[in-house]
């Protein structure tokens, strides 16, 4: 049920935002109990004038290789879940693509079951 939208800078390497949204999969699995196949993402890079972003907010420092992730899901996951969900994908991206822990920017949307459709005009998700 999630829907994951990534933005970036433009990378030299054509496979990049593809494996960082594998690696944000794989925590939402794990972290969080989505669904295997349960995977829609938006995967966006963007030149500098499209990409726009304070440096130094909340005194972190985040430099031209942030990664914005806005996930919109179902809503009832715990804080304990959430927590455990930005965590896991800042150490994945961390450890996996060298991405710094400051520059990784996660924004949570939850939003009601009866907000999603899946396709064919029905409210899959409807009690």
């Amino acid at each position: 049920m999630p829907l994951v939208r990534v933005d970036l800078k433009k990378q030299q390497d054509p496979t990049y935002a593809k494996r960082v949204g594998q690696l944000i999969y794989a925590a939402l699995r794990s972290a969080i109990g989505v669904p295997e196949n349960d995977n829609f993402q938006i995967l966006a890079e963007h030149d500098d004038q499209h990409f726009i972003f304070d440096p130094q907010y909340l005194g972190i420092q985040r430099t031209d290789n942030l990664v914005v992730i806005q996930i919109t899901l179902s809503e009832g996951r715990t804080l304990e879940q959430k927590k455990l969900l930005y965590k896991t994908i800042v150490e994945s991206l961390n450890t996996q693509l060298a991405v710094r822990l400051e520059d990784v920017f996660i924004n949570l949307v939850e939003v009601k079951k009866e907000n999603w459709s899946f396709g064919n005009g029905i409210a899959q998700y409807a009690l």
